[in-house]
């Protein structure tokens, strides 16, 4: 990441975070990474990164893996389906996911082996998104090509997700983490508008 601008490697930095804490239950050392983290109360983001690091001091990785599995796993499923095919058509599987895999095959993008679940699930998304700023598919998106790519696969269902887990009966130390994905969407749905 280091011929991006700054902007470009903060934007990467939330997706991977983001990313990061909805792929798994957070680590200690996550959680301890984030309770280090610093933001701006002022602003939407560095409220919801101030709210995250207080979160994460109050947290220890057994009470996020509780939760994390309450709200994305569950006895059945959990509370939240954290899917672009949940959320746009009421299914899983469903057209979202055969939409996103095609642009996969258009970017170059391989399905982490380790990963089993659909390719439309947010954390993957983000992942996404991280991805193709720093170039981790060849060259860095052009900001078109990333703009293409949030409106098609994130734009229509994240903020959505995002305002679902802020408000889920079973988060707590994910309540946060839904304030600052919406924030941060807000902001980039905002800026790929204005081109």
């Amino acid at each position: 990441m280091t011929d991006l601008a700054d902007e470009d490697r903060a934007r990467a930095e939330l997706y991977g975070l983001l990313s990061t804490l909805l792929a798994a239950p957070p680590s200690t050392q996550t959680l301890d990474a984030c309770a280090g983290i610093t933001g701006d109360p002022a602003t939407p983001i560095g409220a919801g990164l101030t709210a995250l690091a207080a979160a994460a001091v109050r947290t220890d990785a057994k009470a996020a893996e509780r939760e994390f599995n309450a709200l994305f796993i569950g006895l059945g499923r959990g509370e939240l389906l954290p899917y672009a095919s949940h959320y746009l058509t009421g299914n899983l599987n469903d057209r979202p996911l055969a939409a996103l895999r095609k642009d996969m095959n258009r970017l170059r993008i391989s399905r982490a082996k380790d990963v089993f679940e659909p390719e439309d699930n947010i954390a993957s998304v983000l992942e996404m998104m991280r991805g193709q700023i720093v170039g981790a598919y060849g060259v860095p998106a052009t900001l078109e090509g990333q703009a293409a790519f949030f409106d098609a696969h994130l734009a229509p269902w994240g903020q959505r997700f995002f305002a679902d887990l802020e408000k889920a009966d079973a988060a707590a130390f994910y309540v946060p983490v839904g304030t600052l994905g919406l924030a941060f969407l807000e902001i980039e749905t905002r800026a790929f508008a204005m081109g």
